[in-house]
């Protein structure tokens, strides 16, 4: 049993899950368009790939499979997602299974102005947004909504681009400062099927939550793990804490059962007044997910098993609650000289 994870970044740690549970079984390959890739040190086979929207990205993944006996493929980045989704028959063709949702999830996920709409069309509470800086601006002046607003990419990954406007002056700075941030980052490539490229939401009062909502590879809900923020840093969550919070429960087993997404679906959550609040969803492995692992659940396991047509118990996805976890910075050596 083969693994390649693409575009895998600093996630050394998901490297680590998949070889835990290949073993001698067979290997974790690991691929980048970028050389200084950490997780490569960790991988038993490495590679750079085009970038993502080169007309050659698909073609060398493919060869590489082949060339490999590629069993699995998982990405771990939200450019990634649609791309592979779009191409899974020409995978599934040479006896690769991708782990990817269908590309309307996907387009939904990317989309954050249509992850707003999908969710306020299927009855969860979400942020007041707009999608225009003429809309916003309306919307203050009319009483709607009030500042703090946050100013956000539509098709964003992380914090890059993300802002809280306090006053006018900050939004009309942050509209045309994030504008520039994104023209000169990877996010351009998704941002350039919009002339709106970024969306303006109500800041909410209240604490977050992260939400690992796992489903079979045939969409079939089977758990949600919920994960109190306790810090966070560089836009990925610091220190975690499970918990057992039914409303959030509740709807994340409803959002799990209404896409039928595959795998894993990171999410992001407030409880505000005791109303859960979904901010955001991502068709991937989050960089929550390590503290999901740490506490008992093992979804890299359960993607082979199922891969492998093997039932998978509620245990091996179901994480221990009121447990704490603190990330840390590790130093990896890449260049001996």
């Amino acid at each position: 049993m083969n693994v390649l994870l693409t575009t895998v970044g600093r996630r050394a740690y998901m490297v680590k899950f998949f070889k835990e549970v290949i073993g001698d079984e067979g290997m974790v390959h690991a691929t980048n368009s970028d050389d200084k890739t950490v997780a490569f040190h960790y991988a038993d086979k490495s590679t750079i790939t085009p970038l993502i929207y080169d007309e050659n990205y698909i073609p060398f993944l493919l060869n590489y499979c082949k060339e490999n006996k590629i069993d699995i493929v998982i990405s771990l980045f939200d450019v990634d997602l649609p791309v592979l989704a779009k191409n899974r028959d020409k995978f599934e063709g040479i006896g690769a299974s991708v782990i990817v949702s269908n590309e309307e999830i996907v387009d939904i996920c990317n989309d954050k102005w249509k992850t707003y709409l999908f969710l306020e069309e299927n009855g969860f509470n979400v942020p007041k947004t707009y999608l225009s800086l003429h809309q916003v601006m309306l919307a203050i002046e009319n009483g709607e909504v009030s500042y703090p607003i946050v100013v956000k990419p539509r098709f964003g990954c992380g914090s890059i681009a993300l802002s809280i406007a306090e006053d006018e002056m900050a939004l009309l700075y942050y509209y045309s400062r994030n504008n520039r941030v994104i023209n000169t980052t990877y996010l351009k490539y998704e941002s350039a099927a919009s002339d709106e490229k970024i969306i303006y939401q109500e800041c909410l009062n209240g604490q977050e939550y992260g939400a690992d909502i796992i489903n079979d590879l045939d969409g079939n809900y089977r758990n949600v793990i919920v994960k109190k923020k306790v810090a966070m840093r560089a836009g990925e969550t610091d220190i975690a804490e499970i918990k057992d919070v039914p409303v959030i429960n509740k709807e994340c087993e409803k959002l799990g059962k209404l896409t039928g997404h595959i795998a894993n679906m990171d999410c992001d959550v407030f409880l505000v007044d005791g109303r859960p609040y979904i901010l955001e969803m991502n068709a991937r492995f989050g960089g929550g997910y390590p503290f999901s692992h740490m506490s008992g659940c093992n979804l890299p396991k359960a993607i082979v098993k199922w891969v492998k047509g093997e039932e998978v118990s509620d245990d091996l996805i179901t994480a221990k609650k009121e447990i704490t976890a603190h990330k840390e910075l590790v130093i990896t050596i890449t260049d001996r000289g």
